[in-house]
């Protein structure tokens, strides 16, 4: 049931399928990321391969200020980001994130997804969408455009890279 009082509505029913298959594909990168490396990063302008799995893992996450407020604010924040110590502790992490993403997806109502979501910091805002277009755009788009990153950083480490919408060049089947 919805906040309002009706059963999961058409969008949660589409995001949560689609959460569901992308969780499956990423943990499965996520699970090739080896504590050795997590220092590891291929530019000094690039993130380490521990924070960008992190970073993978918590977007996951996003999905509860995306449907549960109206507002991110930046200014209003004190962000530390988590830094696992082992492979275990990024994957429990990940599904951590997986679980309260399909409970808060499930009881998101159609209604609720129609409604604007703003990112700021203080006066300055960076945009205003409805929930929809961020859960697909800055949670869904982004989660997806930064385990391809991810999987680069495999490669770049001669780890066999998953299969994930097709065939790897170490992975022929799906």
């Amino acid at each position: 049931m919805s906040s309002t009082g009706t059963s999961t509505g058409r969008l949660a029913g589409a995001f949560l399928s689609e959460l569901e298959n992308e969780a499956k594909v990423t943990r499965a990168v996520l699970e090739r990321v080896p504590a050795d490396k997590f220092d590891w990063k291929p530019h000094e302008k690039s993130m380490t391969m521990g924070r960008l799995a992190v970073h993978v893992a918590e977007m996951f996450g996003w999905t509860k200020e995306t449907c549960k407020s109206d507002v991110l604010d930046f200014a209003g924040m004190d962000f530390t980001p988590f830094e696992p110590k082992t492979s275990e502790d990024l994957l429990k992490f990940f599904d951590d994130h997986i679980a309260n993403a399909k409970a808060i997806l499930a009881e998101t109502s159609d209604e609720t997804f129609m409604t604007d979501w703003t990112m700021r910091n203080g006066e300055q805002v960076y945009f205003t969408m409805p929930k929809v277009a961020v859960m697909r755009t800055f949670v869904m788009n982004h989660i997806i455009h930064h385990r391809g990153q991810l999987s680069v950083y495999l490669r770049l480490n001669d780890i066999p890279v998953p299969s994930i919408y097709g065939p790897s060049a170490d992975e022929g089947t799906m």
